[in-house]
């Protein structure tokens, strides 16, 4: 396939624009750390809400999704959807509370939660845990989408798909800092969307598709259409929904999806001005990132097995690519005329783009500050601390590229990085508001997730992989909770400091109060109840969003209205309630 000049000018553009907004944005990033990783604490919460949705808009992300729907239809995607519960209980519980930690990352909560040598201790292996070696990970499944989507479109080797795609990346990454991360996000999710949609569009009104109606009549794609798994079947009901339902959810760290927050989440709600737009930005990621985006892909997914209803067939097809499902996506793009490929190849670097960028910048921060600035030179300046974040956005850069190549796809490097990070969820959800959690707590559940991962990837006992997925949240979660009861707690006066800063809700610290005294310790103003009711409302409102939105997809007006209805009064009470609660926007 070859892209007309018409298509290089939109590319070319777009690509020039990026990198005169870092640019553009050097001499500002480069005052201090602040400025280079927290864009100066003044973002408002549409613009970091938009980031992070564009974070989360990577180019693998439509390779996941067809690979899921290709094999498990609509309702499998139910392993990502889960975590909107996630996702809402950070919104309405703890984006204030991240906020208020007035934290530069958020590994340096562990020493603003935890005391002793242990805390130091997490925080130096969890920068570099998580932002070098966990984080090279992420990136290289990136950049593996990168390598199929630049081999199918473009018949070129995976190293220079890898290439071509990081260099102005690495740029404006680089020299422009996290503000120029968020404003090229912005522009970029807006030519992501509207690259996706149109594809949709295209794609499904082929002669070879006929149309929308035909699309979901065919008989490769009928029995793909529901949005929950068959009841029937016991093994697909408990790995696509009651497993991510019930367990994944709040048991498994992942990337964007933190129980408690964390990562770059964390990083653009400490972003925020204040607390109100902390909420806002999240709660606008929500709703944008699992009601808005996920129709388009599905759509091309469905799309792809009629034409190509095998993996056979598109081996056949691209017999110099890497064969599996999540080619279907790229396969499709190649039936796109001149003008809307350029636009689409734009889209899809533009996605790539803004999840690396993050990544860069959110590893760089922990390298930077977490290890560097605490373990290396205590007295470092804040231009040289700059200049670590510089080096490392490279380092973190050219390592994540060189791992792609050995990755194989985007949903076994998802179920890989689930597995590490299960049973290890529910610790960041307590460690706010049970005061007996402790650095101990952390570390024990990091090793023993970690462990169970390596030794459930060399021996799988019979298990499928649901049940790993429970195996390792259960003894993970055991050792944890054991450690913790068997170690001190944390020392009373950082206690007692978190407390009054934080103020988060009572229960958890009811035994603490008894042995200080109440009076000591600031009285939180947070409400519980309505907080929660917020989050479950907030649940309904995405979730009636989606399948109305897939109703209408799929001619049923009436179901279509329903949710619709339901989204909108689930909408208005949360509306009413933050209001009532906080002020509002």
């Amino acid at each position: 396939m070859e892209l007309t000049t018409f298509d290089w000018i939109l590319i070319v553009s777009f690509l020039g624009i990026f990198l005169l907004i870092g640019v553009f944005m050097a001499k500002r990033s480069g005052k201090n750390t602040q400025e280079f990783f927290l864009s100066g604490k003044n973002m408002p919460w549409w613009l970091l809400g938009i980031s992070m949705v564009a974070t989360t808009f990577s180019a693998d992300t439509p390779n996941l999704v067809t690979n899921i729907v290709r094999q498990n239809g609509v309702a499998g995607n139910w392993v990502w959807w889960a975590f909107l519960l996630t996702g809402m209980l950070t919104v309405f519980v703890y984006a204030k509370l991240w906020r208020r930690s007035e934290v530069l990352t958020d590994l340096e909560f562990y020493e603003l939660r935890y005391s002793g040598k242990e805390a130091a201790f997490l925080r130096g292996f969890r920068a570099l845990y998580l932002g070098f070696f966990f984080n090279i990970v992420i990136m290289a499944t990136v950049c593996l989408a990168a390598i199929k989507i630049g081999g199918i479109l473009f018949n070129l080797q995976p190293w220079q798909s890898v290439v071509y795609a990081s260099l102005i990346t690495v740029a404006y990454s680089s020299i422009g800092g996290l503000r120029s991360v968020i404003i090229t996000d912005f522009l970029q999710f807006i030519i992501a969307m509207v690259g996706s949609v149109w594809a949709a569009w295209y794609i499904v009104n082929m002669p070879e598709i006929g149309g929308l109606g035909q699309l979901l009549a065919h008989e490769n794609v009928a029995d793909k259409l529901q949005f929950l798994p068959e009841f029937k079947n016991n093994e697909t009901l408990w790995t696509l929904l009651l497993i991510p339902l019930a367990v994944q959810w709040w048991s498994v760290w992942y990337p964007g999806a933190e129980p408690g927050g964390g990562g770059y989440i964390a990083q653009r709600m400490l972003s925020a001005k204040d607390e109100k737009n902390a909420i806002g930005a999240t709660l606008l990621f929500n709703v944008a990132h699992y009601a808005l985006r996920p129709w388009p892909w599905i759509l091309i997914a469905l799309a792809s097995l009629v034409i190509y209803p095998e993996l056979s067939d598109i081996s056949r097809a691209f017999p110099n690519a890497s064969a599996g499902h999540d080619l279907g996506y790229s396969a499709m793009l190649t039936y796109l005329p001149p003008g809307l490929l350029g636009l689409v190849v734009t889209s899809l670097i533009a996605a790539f783009m803004s999840t690396i960028s993050t990544h860069l910048n959110w590893g760089s921060s922990y390298i930077s500050l977490d290890f560097y600035k605490r373990f290396v030179k205590k007295e470092a300046s804040e231009k040289e601390l700059v200049a670590v974040g510089r080096i490392s956005t490279v380092l973190l850069m050219v390592v994540s590229a060189v791992l792609a190549l050995s990755l194989k796809d985007a949903l076994s490097a998802f179920n890989i990085l689930l597995q590490i990070g299960a049973g290890t969820g529910l610790i960041f959800i307590l460690r706010w508001f049970w005061w007996r959690v402790n650095a101990f707590s952390e570390i024990t559940g990091m090793i023993v997730s970690f462990a169970m991962a390596i030794l459930l990837s060399i021996y799988d006992f019979g298990l499928k992989s649901h049940e790993q997925l429970i195996l390792g949240v259960v003894v993970t979660s055991v050792c944890w909770i054991a450690v913790t009861l068997l170690t001190a707690p944390t020392k009373t006066e950082k206690l007692v400091q978190f407390y009054n800063k934080i103020a988060p809700y009572g229960l958890g610290w009811n035994g603490f109060k008894k042995q200080v005294g109440a009076s000591t310790l600031r009285e939180s103003k947070d409400r519980f109840t309505i907080d929660l009711l917020s989050m479950l409302l907030g649940v309904v409102f995405v979730y009636t969003a989606l399948f109305g939105t897939g109703y209408l997809l799929y001619g049923n007006t009436t179901g279509c209205l329903v949710l619709y209805g339901i989204a909108l009064i689930s909408g208005i009470i949360i509306f009413n309630l933050w209001k009532k609660n906080k002020g509002g926007l």
